[in-house]
C-alpha cells in the first residue's frame, strides 16, 4: 500500500489524477441564492443601526434587485440626504442616522418595509 493510498483512506481526500479537491464549505455562512430578483412592492426592507468608530451608520436591506438598480437607489438616497453611502451585498450603508427620512423617500418610490 502506497503513501497516497493511506492518505486517501485516512483523510477522506480524493487523489485522482492531477485534480485535488481543496475547497471547503463555509458552514457558518452558507451562500444563499442572491440571484433572485424580486419586484419593489414585494420587498420587506428592514433597518439596522450601527456605530463604526463612533460614527452612526444606517443599513437598509435586503435588496434583491440587479446591481444597477441598487446603484440608482443608493444614488437617490445620497442625493436627497446629502451624505455618503455604499453597497454591501444586499444592504445599502448610509452614513448617519437617517432612518425616518430614508423610509419616507423609499415609500414614495413604492418600496415596502417590515413593521
Amino acid at each position: 500500500m502506497s503513501l497516497a493510498d493511506m492518505l486517501s483512506k485516512g483523510l477522506g481526500s480524493k487523489l485522482e489524477g492531477d485534480k485535488f479537491e481543496t475547497q471547503k464549505e463555509d458552514k457558518k455562512n452558507p451562500k444563499k441564492s442572491s440571484n433572485e430578483i424580486i419586484p419593489k412592492n414585494q420587498h420587506q426592507l428592514v433597518f439596522t443601526f450601527e456605530k463604526r468608530n463612533g460614527k452612526p451608520v444606517t443599513l437598509v436591506g435586503r435588496f434583491y434587485i440587479e446591481e444597477s438598480e441598487k446603484k440608482e437607489v443608493l444614488k437617490l438616497l445620497k442625493k436627497k440626504l446629502a451624505c455618503g453611502g455604499a453597497i454591501n451585498n444586499e444592504w445599502l450603508e448610509i452614513q448617519g442616522d437617517f432612518k425616518d427620512k430614508i423610509k419616507e423617500i423609499l415609500i414614495k418610490e413604492n418600496w415596502k418595509f417590515k413593521n
